[in-house]
């Protein structure tokens, strides 16, 4: 049997098993790899690696949008064919966010597609089966080009059809825009950035008022009520914001 060169570094980087590719380095640039099949994202990883790169992977579109919220890679690489949300779904959502480089690397490689994908606003396009040195070549070409544009200005829910401007403090939920104070948007995005987790009364309080009181619990209580009435004006029917008994309260993103 004749091996191709992807098949040969499969067998080659396997022999990496217990290595920790998501070991972080601070000095060197993050790539995350947005792909839903693991023998691909496990090449890639080893490919970047070896470039000089901090790589992360995340295996549909739905993470890749949390973990760019939440670790701000300096580059993405996005399959495009992937279930349930696939490539260009994911890349609206991302431009929605921030203006982070963008590279598809997808076996779609005809014209059409290349073309759609710079209308779209990627930064370059990959066609697989790709070759090795071009994608660390290209990624290096990309990063010199734009520079850090690491910074996320929206976080954004697809399964809840929820986005939170955080530099104008705006509201979108269900395509219809929510006004909210200041303290309600404080409040919201507290339980954004750390959803879908529960985050404690003290966290909140501290975050948004700077000190933990009986006056700052009962502040709280009150804007998540009338976060609610807002939220069940558009949607009585969902409850996006859970009270879990006598721990704090956490954001529903499913």
């Amino acid at each position: 049997m004749v091996l191709t060169s992807f098949d040969k570094t499969i067998q080659q980087t396997k022999t990496f098993v217990g290595v920790d590719l998501d070991q972080m380095t601070e000095e060197r640039p993050c790539v995350l790899i947005v792909e839903d099949d693991p023998d691909t994202t496990f090449i890639l990883k080893h490919i970047l690696r070896n470039g000089g790169f901090n790589v992360l992977s995340a295996a549909s579109g739905a993470e890749a949008i949390r973990k760019t919220s939440e670790l701000k890679p300096h580059l993405i690489l996005l399959d495009l064919m992937m279930p349930e949300m696939d490539g260009w779904e994911t890349l609206d959502y991302l431009r929605q966010m921030s203006n982070t480089p963008v590279i598809i690397i997808s076996a779609l490689g005809t014209k059409d597609d290349i073309v759609k994908g710079f209308q779209q606003g990627v930064d370059d396009y990959i066609a697989k089966p790709f070759y090795n040195a071009e994608v660390v070549a290209r990624v290096q070409a990309v990063l010199r080009r734009v520079g850090n544009r690491t910074e996320i200005s929206r976080m954004v829910f697809p399964g809840i059809n929820l986005t939170l401007d955080r530099v104008n403090q705006e509201v979108t939920y269900q395509d219809k825009s929510i006004e909210l104070t200041p303290k309600e948007f404080s409040v919201l995005a507290v339980l954004a950035k750390a959803a879908p987790a529960v985050v404690n009364y003290q966290t909140i309080a501290s975050n948004v008022w700077g000190v933990v009181s009986e006056d700052t619990y009962r502040r709280i209580k009150y804007l998540i009520y009338l976060l609610r009435q807002k939220f069940d004006s558009i949607d009585p029917a969902n409850n996006l914001l859970i009270n879990v008994d006598r721990l704090g309260y956490k954001l529903r993103t499913e």
